[in-house]
């Protein structure tokens, strides 16, 4: 749990306060202005109404040059940003014709798969060939190739498990299959934090649905107990199904799961676990197998397994693994699979990522070591940094609404891209800046950012910490490169 400094909630209150106040008193005007002019809507009721229509056009459209960056090159290490102007006070951007050169801090390119590679854009190429790159159908009439069944037993032998099933999107891999796996009667416990594909599909299952707090397992096991004891709402008959759905990363924290403690207190209540590996399929563990690897938790004991090929993998589309049974049952009756298959280029990079991560641990070694380096030195700077070791997701926290455009501009003005989050994808005090360590990156890329970043950060007043010395910084570096050479 994030605890902000007391004067830092208090100035970033002030700020939101003085944000809406503003905005408040723009909007009567623009409500006495608005009399002057006949009404459009002709008895039709304002779609964009309310406090979601009041953000946007007071907070979000100030800052909108931040976010939605278009890119015109690979997302590899380096990559080519797209500038753009306004000439209506950010209201509407247009793109020109200038391209700057920008270092890549924001992809999810984890093991560097999404530009071009010796391996998989060979084979990319050849499918493109065969194939072509899309089936025009879908997975129950004749959209179903030799790729995707290989594909399948590709992700199902590298997770671990019996079967698997591949869909076209990941964020539809959650949003329809929870549907499908439990409905009313049921009940999903689902952590505070999860992406939002996970809310929207466990409100659309018509399931009770409960929340623990983030990464808290003797609270999951307070929720577990007292849901079963009470049973479900009104009846009290036992729950049909209890799901406990948790993610191995946290995009948003950069946090791992406490995987084996949730796997423990889920065998005890005899709740299935499922298991959302979108950012940590790939990027973590030995040979890449995710968390379940890493934090030495036996494959069975997870019950569902899901996944993107977005991320560590350079593609697109999503898999769920788990038993044939499950996997079985899911071919007859989810209907994300009457839509338009997975491409045929998506499937080959994924199959040639999953090859690639089976045999080149070079790549793995490489991502460890560049997020653990660049997340120790963020902290020896002085920086508020969330999350854990070997996680490639690392968010440095900003709170203050004016320091998220600050931070992005002057990033932007040194050639170094990064990503921006504020409400509503975090709580309205938790803005941060989220970086993403690739295997592509090079020590030289790496420094390069963490200068600038040190440079931006004192200049917009985000090093929440006082920094390690300098002569300290040196001596650890010394000890490090003694054991080396030991």
């Amino acid at each position: 749990m994030i605890t902000i400094p007391y004067l830092t909630a208090l100035t970033t209150y002030f700020s939101y306060g003085l944000l809406f106040a503003f905005g408040q008193f723009r909007d009567f005007f623009r409500k006495i202005f608005d009399w002057w002019y006949a009404s459009n809507l002709q008895g039709y009721a304002p779609i964009c109404l309310g406090l979601e229509d009041f953000y946007i056009r007071r907070l979000y459209v100030r800052i909108q040059d931040c976010f939605g960056r278009p890119i015109s090159s690979a997302p590899d290490a380096w990559f080519d940003v797209v500038e753009r102007y306004s000439n209506d006070s950010n209201k509407t951007l247009k793109r020109t014709d200038k391209i700057n050169r920008c270092l890549n801090l924001g992809s999810y390119n984890y093991l560097g798969f999404a530009a071009s590679d010796e391996y998989c854009t060979p084979r990319v190429i050849d499918s493109l060939n065969r194939f072509s790159a899309s089936t025009c159908s879908t997975r129950v009439d004749g959209g179903t190739t030799t790729l995707h069944k290989e594909l399948e037993e590709c992700v199902a032998n590298f997770v671990g498990k019996p079967a698997a099933i591949v869909f076209g999107m990941g964020y539809v891999t959650n949003s329809a299959i929870l549907p499908v796996l439990i409905g009313k009667g049921g009940l999903i416990i689902s952590d505070s934090l999860n992406h939002n594909s996970i809310v929207n599909g466990a409100r659309g299952s018509g399931a009770t649905v409960r929340v623990f707090q983030h990464n808290t397992p003797s609270h999951l096991e307070k929720v577990l107990r007292d849901q079963i004891a009470e049973g479900q709402p009104r009846t009290h008959r036992p729950w049909k199904r209890i799901i406990v759905v948790v993610e191995g990363i946290y995009s948003m924290e950069g946090e791992l799961c406490k995987l084996p403690e949730i796997v423990a207190i889920c065998k005890k209540y005899k709740a299935y676990v499922y298991l959302d590996e979108a950012h940590s399929i790939g990027a973590v563990g030995k040979s890449g197998r995710g968390v379940c690897e890493l934090l030495g938790v036996d494959t069975a004991d997870v019950d569902i397994m899901m996944g993107t090929f977005t991320k560590s993998f350079g593609s697109c589309g999503g898999y769920i693994a788990g038993s044939k049974e499950l996997v079985q049952y899911l071919k007859y009756t989810c209907p994300h699979l009457s839509c338009s298959s997975i491409c045929n280029i998506s499937i080959t990079t994924s199959c040639t990522a999953n090859y690639i991560c089976n045999k080149g641990a070079q790549k793995l070694a490489r991502i460890r070591e560049n997020s653990n380096f660049f997340r120790s030195e963020l902290q020896k700077m002085g920086f508020e940094v969330l999350g854990d070791n070997d996680s490639p997701v690392m968010p440095i926290m900003l709170y203050n609404p004016a320091k998220i455009p600050a931070f992005s501009r002057e990033c932007l003005k040194q050639n170094v891209a990064v990503v921006t989050v504020a409400f509503p994808a975090t709580p309205l005090l938790l803005a941060r800046a989220r970086i993403c360590i690739s295997a592509s990156h090079t020590k030289e890329d790496l420094l390069k950012a963490l200068e600038v970043i040190s440079q931006v950060g004192d200049l917009v007043g985000i090093k929440y910490f006082p920094a390690e010395p300098k002569k300290q910084q040196q001596q650890q570096q010394e000890g490090k490169d003694t054991i080396k050479l030991e």
